[in-house]
């Protein structure tokens, strides 16, 4: 999201850049291939008003893209400013509307799921997010798990479904980022945290992607395969072209395209651990 051109990109595309394009192709693939049973499909993206918006019907119907989260808020104090306009265009255009926060360290949980709650104005269809990720721009403002735990209770008390946690298993493990070496949490996120309650939107740009420990036996429900266009190069962005978009993030959604419509407009966020 905000700061995972750095991270993703220095951990990931650099260290796995062919299998990376790879995936990109295969991601693709997949999406045509839902009919035929694959069982995945390759229709959402993720922006925020860094991200060029042209025209989302062209992306309706040219890219086969049915979802779209944008980003509403960041920290304590930040609304993302096309959020509200964005919304009404991609929901004029016949896509799924989902709304994502970017967590940072200098506020509460609490405090942050207020500002998201006020920014997304979520529906009953609104699919909801935490972007849970080392904040390589700023690490000292990174947010860490009590927070994220903080975050997703007061959601959840304020609107009865939990929102999806993007984050890459090596973050959600507790595993040092950075020169700080900054850790999520000791132990990271485990089964036993709310965090694990929640629906796994994971970020990995590998062929295959590899699970958090809370989420193995359960599985990812979105996985973030390719990052926008700036970051592999010429070939990336033939691949991930989308009509009417410029720069977005690409997100695979493991089930097919009814099964998506389902999730993001009735099971995302009720779905309980076990």
């Amino acid at each position: 999201m905000l700061t995972r051109r750095g991270l993703l990109a220095g951990l990931l595309c650099l260290t796995f850049a062919p299998a990376a394009e790879a995936a990109s192709r295969a991601g693709l693939k997949a999406g045509k291939r839902v009919a035929k049973g694959n069982g995945k499909v390759d229709a959402v993206i993720d922006i925020s008003h860094m991200t060029t918006v042209n025209d989302f019907k062209a992306a309706r119907r040219h890219s086969n893209i049915l979802g779209v989260i944008h980003k509403a808020s960041e920290g304590g104090d930040w609304r993302d400013p096309l959020y509200a306009r964005r919304r009404q265009e991609a929901e004029a255009a016949g896509l799924l509307w989902g709304a994502y926060h970017f967590g940072t360290h200098q506020y509460s949980g609490a405090q942050q799921a207020s500002l998201f709650l006020a920014a997304a104005r979520p529906s009953a269809a609104t699919l909801m997010a935490l972007d849970l990720e080392f904040n390589e721009d700023n690490p000292g403002n990174t947010m860490l798990l009590h927070q994220a735990e903080e975050f997703v209770h007061a959601v959840f008390a304020a609107t009865g479904r939990y929102p999806m946690i993007y984050v890459n298993a090596a973050w959600a493990d507790g595993k040092p980022m950075g020169d700080s070496g900054r850790r999520l949490g000791a132990g990271g996120i485990t089964p036993k945290s709310v965090l694990a309650n929640c629906p796994l939107w994971l970020a990995d740009y590998r062929t295959t992607p590899e699970l958090p420990n809370a989420w193995k036996g359960k599985g990812w429900h979105f996985w973030q395969y390719a990052g926008d266009t700036e970051q592999c190069g010429p070939r990336c962005r033939r691949v991930r072209t989308v009509s009417g978009v410029v720069r977005c993030d690409r997100n695979m959604f493991h089930g097919d395209a009814v099964a998506l419509g389902r999730f993001w407009k009735s099971e995302g966020g009720r779905l309980a651990a076990g």
